[in-house]
């Protein structure tokens, strides 16, 4: 399985840049944005300013760093900041990069051209930040208190979004994070090298998060944690320091293929193989056109993302409901109603999803999702007449989505009407 397939089909979280000297620009901007939050929160980065270390507090005797002590403080202070866990692994990739490459080799990335146009940059972590020696990869739960996953995907008129994306973007609260720890540690033993990424560049996060010891990849792709599931994000900082590594996880995954047989549209087409052309988080999320006909019906009510391998996943009765506030429901997202949300305005959308993750696919392609859920909705004079509003959209790839939305409760209503005749007679 390659690497960024978990990207792809868990997200899931495919937020990189297009090229490398866009990533570079990215990255200095979210850095001035994590920069101005750090000053404004105050708490615990002044605390961390109040007892500012001096740089000899990690010297062994002979004047060198203690790097044994400097990677359980790092680990110590990663808990402090909310992370759940924190790993170090070296920048040996092993074979992930040739599974990549035959990942991309099949075509399975889809229209996300800047995987293969980053692949290098993805396989050798040296190339996105000169020197790295070590990546520190962090652990953040993001499942916050939320209705029954499988009551709303049984509930036609609700709209399913993918639990990750419920409350503030995670790119933020992460980043934000994981540049206070990167100076928590410069305050202990000055400058170093490093460089902070929350899917911010093409870093292979799963295969690190393995080597760190935080998690195996599932054969879903995503990563999992014995203690939590997979409902959680990861973050990582390349760094110059030489720090001990921790051991890899082992794969607990077994016989088990629940996560494969959910799959609604079958893009696990293997164990630990995922073709993001026909995942559901790829169409809502990273498709920028139409949604193909003959996946729509599979869709059903998800208008963003897709959980249902993780849902059915039996090391999800050990996820951890999350304690970060950034990660509580907004909008009444977890169960909202599928017209209410096909009513809102752009200037709605805007408003209501700044600072969500949601915001990124924008409001044409929110539109397109709903009208498709609408569509597989059961036929209603309130969702037909809500689809009929948007007839003629400005937009022509949600008038396309409306209108066949329109003729497929039109053929259930005839069918309807048949079947009914034939009772009577």
């Amino acid at each position: 399985m390659a690497e960024g397939a978990d990207e792809a089909a868990g997200e899931r979280r495919l937020a990189g840049a297009e090229v490398a000297d866009e990533v570079d620009h990215e990255t200095r901007r979210e850095r001035l944005r994590d920069a101005r939050a750090e000053r404004e929160r105050g708490g615990l980065v002044g605390k961390i300013e109040r007892e500012r270390c001096y740089h000899g507090a990690m010297e062994s005797g002979d004047g060198h760093i203690d790097k044994a002590r400097l990677a359980g403080e790092v680990k110590a202070w990663g808990r402090e900041l909310g992370f759940q866990a924190v790993g170090i692994a070296d920048a040996d990739l092993g074979d992930a990069p040739a599974r990549l490459a035959d990942w991309l080799a099949r075509g399975f990335h889809g229209e996300m051209d800047y995987m293969a146009r980053q692949a290098a940059l993805r396989s050798e972590p040296a190339s996105l930040h000169p020197g790295t020696r070590r990546v520190i990869s962090a652990r953040m739960d993001y499942l916050p208190e939320v209705a029954d996953s499988d009551a709303v995907l049984a509930d036609g008129e609700k709209a399913f979004v993918s639990r990750y994306a419920l409350g503030r973007d995670y790119h933020k609260v992460l980043r934000s994070r994981l540049a206070t720890l990167a100076r928590r540690i410069e305050s202990a033993i000055g400058p170093f090298g490093y460089r902070v990424f929350t899917d911010s560049a093409p870093v292979m996060e799963v295969e690190l998060a393995r080597k760190a010891g935080i998690g195996w990849r599932g054969k879903h792709t995503l990563s999992l944690s014995r203690e939590a599931g997979s409902f959680f994000f990861l973050g990582e900082i390349y760094t110059n320091l030489d720090l001990p590594v921790d051991a890899p996880v082992s794969e607990h995954c077994g016989s088990c293929t629940k996560c494969i047989d959910v799959c609604p549209t079958q893009a696990i087409v293997a164990p630990y193989l995922v073709d993001a052309r026909r995942c559901i988080s790829y169409l809502t999320i990273e498709l920028k056109g139409a949604i193909p006909l003959e996946l729509r019906p599979l869709l059903g009510n998800r208008i963003y993302g897709c959980d249902d391998c993780q849902l059915v996943c039996p090391w999800n009765k050990y996820a951890q409901v999350t304690k970060e506030p950034d990660f509580r429901v907004r909008n009444g997202l977890d169960a909202a109603d599928l017209v209410d949300l096909f009513a809102w305005s752009r200037e709605d959308f805007e408003a209501r999803m700044a600072g969500s993750a949601i915001h990124r696919i924008g409001y044409e392609r929110w539109l397109r999702n709903l009208a498709v859920g609408l569509g597989n909705a059961p036929t209603s004079e309130r969702v037909v007449a809500a689809l009929k509003s948007r007839e003629a959209d400005p937009s022509p790839l949600v008038r396309e989505h409306v209108a066949w939305a329109l003729q497929r409760h039109q053929r259930k209503g005839a069918k309807d009407a048949t079947g009914r005749k034939e009772a009577r007679e």
